[in-house]
């Protein structure tokens, strides 16, 4: 029979079991927990999507795939295929024209908005809420309005046109390519400018007010004080609302298919329209993942371009 051997007196009393362990994995975890939920739902409504039609465009994917299974692993031939296609390169090439006009006009647009509601007058707030206006409408009222604005029949514009004596007859807008092209980019431009003007006003509250005294004290004109003050201290800004600008310029799809659905005769099918046809219209998933992948490509070259550029700016 053994016996229980008691324990020395001179021992150490053994430490009491201590919170602190449990309290720093609470700590460790706690954000985990918190940012868990967002994470799956950007996990199964962006990144899994993302991925499956990237995964998409190396298969020979058509109607009878998508409802049978059984789709042939083709490799880079979808690619090859597409960018041997004539169609595809116009679209793409109207994708780049439209881009950098909408880039351009809601830049300059948004600049100069922000310019105006940085000096201080009679009704300011109410009018930078009605700008706002402007981009918080959902895509399809805006595009539906200009749609009505530029009507050949009953459109405003033409209204005007006739009241004074400008006009004879309908004028279709958008039935002739030059001009479809020119409303859609400014429809888009209207629609993205106030988001550009945040951005812009934010950055010019950040310039020094003494850097205008003092180049006033020396006698720059407004002119060479906008050109050497306001727009090297703006650079950092401007480049980011240019990107973002272009991001989601270049992925627009609504407000092209509302108003002109990519004609006429595809004078602005863009590549998100190129690949909306290729999906829908002719049950290509296969074709069309091409082009969305070529969609998400582009914005992230651009995107890696931007950051490293800022980077070697930092580190000068």
């Amino acid at each position: 029979m053994a016996l229980a051997t008691a324990p020395r007196a001179d021992a150490p009393p053994r430490p009491a079991p201590s919170g602190r362990g449990r309290g720093r994995a609470r700590r460790l975890l706690a954000p985990l927990l918190f940012t868990a939920p967002a994470v799956v739902f950007v996990g199964a409504t962006v990144v899994y999507p993302l991925l499956y039609s990237v995964l998409q465009s190396f298969f020979d994917i058509g109607l009878r795939e998508v409802v049978q299974g059984g789709a042939e692993w083709v490799g880079l031939e979808n690619y090859a295929d597409q960018f041997a296609r004539p169609r595809f390169w116009d679209s793409f090439g109207v994708s780049i024209v439209y881009t950098a006009s909408s880039v351009a006009l809601t830049f300059a647009i948004g600049l100069g908005l922000a310019l105006l509601l940085r000096r201080p007058f009679r009704g300011r707030d109410v009018l930078r809420a009605l700008i706002l206006v402007a981009w918080v409408l959902p895509t399809v009222v805006s595009a539906n309005v200009w749609r009505w604005l530029l009507d050949g029949s009953y459109g405003l514009l033409n209204a005007v046109l006739r009241a004074l004596g400008l006009l004879d007859g309908d004028l279709f807008w958008l039935g002739r390519p030059g001009a479809a092209v020119a409303a859609v980019v400014f429809a888009t431009a209207w629609s993205f400018a106030p988001f550009a003007m945040i951005l812009l006003a934010a950055g010019l509250e950040g310039i020094p007010k003494g850097l205008y005294e003092a180049a006033r004290i020396d006698g720059a004109s407004p002119w060479r004080q906008f050109r050497h003050i306001t727009l090297p201290q703006l650079r950092p800004v401007s480049l980011a609302a240019l990107l973002l600008v272009f991001i989601y310029t270049f992925k627009n799809f609504d407000t092209i298919f509302l108003m002109t659905a990519g004609g006429p005769g595809g004078a602005t099918a863009t590549l998100p329209v190129y690949a909306y046809n290729e999906a829908f219209e002719f049950s290509r998933f296969d074709t069309a993942s091409v082009a969305t992948t070529v969609l998400m490509v582009v914005p992230i070259a651009l995107s890696l371009f931007y950051f490293r550029a800022l980077r070697k700016e930092r580190d000068a």
